[in-house]
């Protein structure tokens, strides 16, 4: 039996940044910040668990609509580490490694996106 969605590289490191996120919101000012704080994680665990709903629809046409909702949540959290970053909670350079991994994220959805993209008959 296949894996499905956990073969799938782009879920692989939709999964990891969301592990990434905990991480980082766990200790310090973060974890006092509870709004800041559980925002990011929801929306770190979207941007997955979308993936995997949308590579488990059986159309095309559905898959890309959960597709672009974790593109959207993975808007969000770029969004919030900025945020973080800018506020003293992280780093510079945890920073730059969060928005190095949702930069190549997007990347990744993008390109999955416009190849289950239904296409139109002319």
């Amino acid at each position: 039996m296949g894996r499905g969605f956990r073969e799938l590289k782009v879920w692989q490191l939709a999964k990891d940044l969301a592990v990434r996120v905990y991480s980082l919101t766990n200790s310090g000012p973060f974890a006092r910040d509870f709004g800041l704080r559980d925002q990011m994680r929801r929306a770190a665990v979207s941007v997955a668990s979308n993936i995997a709903e949308g590579d488990e629809r059986d159309t095309n046409r559905d898959a890309v609509r959960f597709l672009y909702i974790a593109k959207g949540s993975l808007a969000e959290i770029t969004t919030q580490i900025i945020i973080a970053q800018e506020i003293g909670y992280l780093t510079q350079a945890e920073c730059d490694d969060a928005m190095t991994r949702c930069e190549n994220l997007g990347k990744m959805l993008g390109a999955l996106i416009k190849s289950r993209m239904p296409h139109n008959p002319p």
